[in-house]
């Protein structure tokens, strides 16, 4: 095939083959699928969160069964809302590895929720229902979703960088997951949650500028999914660490998605790919929704 259509190839246009990866919250719902997608096309993928069982788990069920040889999948516990947990998680990284090619921040939790819908009835009874969310509750919300995301970048600057140093065009870049909750101007019953990801969007902007800079030069850009399973939206997750959401033919109708249906793992993963791969793509947010924002503003 002449070389002017080979590089036009899929496997040319979406080669993560060799790569480094690392996923925060890579045991299950988002930050499973985009572990699998990257391993399962030839990269080593560390995977971290609080839970060592969880991570195990991944590793046994997904891990020994991936369908490229080169892939990997690296159980590593960490706690990304504690500093020194994040700095020797990078150092566990950096002993096996020169580099990162991607980082995805995915680990978020979503704190409570509220019946705004209090307010149909009286100023006193919204303003009980909301006085009841405990400012703990909001910290550790914000500490996850932003502050866990932020130094989880810093942590990994150098090992980021030294991909760029590689040359051949490639940089060494950030995913970081946010939510269309960010985005829409309807609360969707957890404000807390909502305002933490409309920071980690903003904070999305500020890495990208800062991080593009000529001793750095890494990439910055951001997918903010709309539903898809996790045990955040249904609840729990499975054995094989995987979570499910019940739909019937009404359900894009009920919550207002065109799609007809939640995010499926294909099109998350092909999200985080194209991400990935495109070198050309800085300080972007894509939105992976299935329409949900033009029915939610």
């Amino acid at each position: 095939m002449p070389e002017g259509n080979q590089k036009f190839a899929i496997n040319n246009l979406f080669d993560v083959q060799g790569w480094t990866v690392v996923v925060t919250g890579g045991g299950t719902g988002i930050g499973l699928m985009i572990t699998q997608a990257f391993a399962n096309n030839g990269a080593r993928v560390y995977i971290t969160g609080r839970r060592p069982d969880v991570l195990q788990t991944i590793e046994k069920e997904w891990g020994s069964k991936l369908i490229h040889p080169e892939g990997k999948i690296i159980p590593v516990p960490a706690d990304i809302t504690d500093k020194s947990s994040i700095q020797k998680f990078a150092q566990e990284v950096a002993r096996h590895e020169d580099h990162v090619d991607v980082l995805v921040n995915n680990a978020g939790i979503d704190g409570d929720t509220s019946t705004v819908e209090k307010g149909d009835e009286s100023a006193e009874a919204l303003q009980e229902q909301l006085w009841n969310e405990e400012m703990k509750m909001w910290e550790e919300v914000y500490r996850t979703n932003v502050m866990g995301h932020f130094f989880t970048t810093v942590a990994f600057l150098p090992l980021l960088s030294a991909a760029t140093k590689r040359g051949k065009g490639h940089t060494g870049s950030v995913i970081n997951i946010s939510s269309i909750s960010g985005i829409t101007r309807t609360s969707q019953h957890h404000i807390a949650y909502n305002t933490s990801k409309a920071a980690s969007i903003q904070l999305n902007t500020l890495l990208a500028q800062e991080l593009r800079r000529s001793g750095v030069q890494i990439r910055v850009n951001s997918i903010a999914p709309g539903i898809f399973p996790s045990e955040m939206t249904a609840s729990d997750s499975n054995a094989q660490n995987k979570s499910t959401i019940p739909t019937d033919e009404s359900y894009g109708r009920k919550k207002g998605i065109p799609a007809g249906r939640p995010g499926g793992e294909e099109d998350m993963a092909q999200a985080a790919l194209f991400l990935a791969s495109n070198q050309y793509l800085y300080g972007q947010t894509v939105t992976v929704d299935g329409g949900y924002l033009l029915e939610h503003p």
